[in-house]
């Protein structure tokens, strides 16, 4: 139960036992009670924030940390083709991914979701810049509106247009009260917040982009992409302005051959070795070591 739910159950429970008691013309004795009656209610370990996923991997937090996204999920099913859902495919991607990071070591892991839940879009990336992260990655699996013959995986990152329009609106959500790459923007002016916010996400959309070519270059001959893999686009979920994040979309769900190697054990190990090659190969350049 999240700390949200724990604390509103503390709140309404006296009310719904008082309210259920008066309906029924029914009085409880304090003495019922007695003296060392006690509710008790698992909290969050100190220190850690509420209603944020685990962290698998390294308990040093100097290690690099990727934040996964499996796209959709609760009444959201995403795409859907002969009995498959996206939602459940990308979750079978992502826990594959996770799964592999951490058999490899060296690298944390969190997921923004582990099991069959609805999450807005504002929500998956505020995930990944409230556990710090160092990478953001959204899978989801594409459907090809009644096209025939569109096969293949495809690679998104923030286009100009909308990291500028994004960087705009972002200073002015956050009311100056944050920080970008480390740098407050409290008390700073609107223009500035923006210009802040812009400069970062400059940095960003590059890292970005070479984590984007890293999972092109990691991926021939094993897995199958578009004839135009690499794409710009204004995605929502990739907005947050000092997390690099791609959206990689694994394939068409509405093509029955790529659909059924997405859900399979098999595409989902082919799946998992790539990203995990490109991520690691991510990093340690980032840290000057690759």
């Amino acid at each position: 139960m999240s700390l949200r739910a724990q604390l509103l159950a503390i709140y309404l429970a006296p009310v719904v036992v008082l309210g259920a008691l008066y309906a029924f013309g029914r009085t409880l004795p304090v003495p019922v009670l007695g003296r060392d009656y006690v509710l008790h209610f698992e909290l969050p370990p100190g220190g850690e924030p509420a209603d944020l996923p685990r962290v698998l991997g390294p308990q040093d937090k100097s290690r690099p940390l990727i934040v996964i996204d499996a796209g959709h999920g609760g009444h959201d099913p995403g795409a859907s083709a002969d009995g498959l859902r996206e939602k459940d495919i990308v979750l079978g991607l992502a826990t594959a991914l996770r799964d592999e990071l951490v058999r490899e070591g060296g690298i944390r892991v969190a997921l923004t979701r582990e099991d069959d839940r609805f999450l807005v879009l504002g929500e998956r990336f505020a995930i990944a810049r409230a556990l710090d992260a160092d990478l953001f990655l959204s899978i989801h699996a594409d459907s090809s509106g009644g096209v025939d013959g569109v096969t293949g995986a495809s690679i998104y990152t923030l286009s100009d247009e909308a990291s500028s329009q994004a960087a705009a609106r972002f200073a002015a959500r956050e009311n100056s009260a944050d920080t970008i790459n480390g740098v407050a923007l409290d008390g700073q002016s609107d223009a500035v917040g923006t210009i802040l916010v812009e400069l970062s996400q400059r940095r960003t959309q590059s890292d970005s982009a070479e984590f984007a070519r890293l999972i092109a270059r990691e991926g021939q001959g094993v897995l199958q992409f578009h004839p135009q893999p690499r794409r710009s686009a204004a995605l929502a979920v990739l907005r947050a302005p000092d997390v690099p994040g791609v959206l990689y979309e694994a394939g068409f769900i509405t093509d029955p051959d790529e659909a059924r190697r997405m859900a399979s054990p098999e595409g989902r190990a082919a799946f998992a070795r790539v990203l995990a090659r490109a991520v690691r190969i991510y990093f340690a350049r980032a840290a000057g070591t690759g």
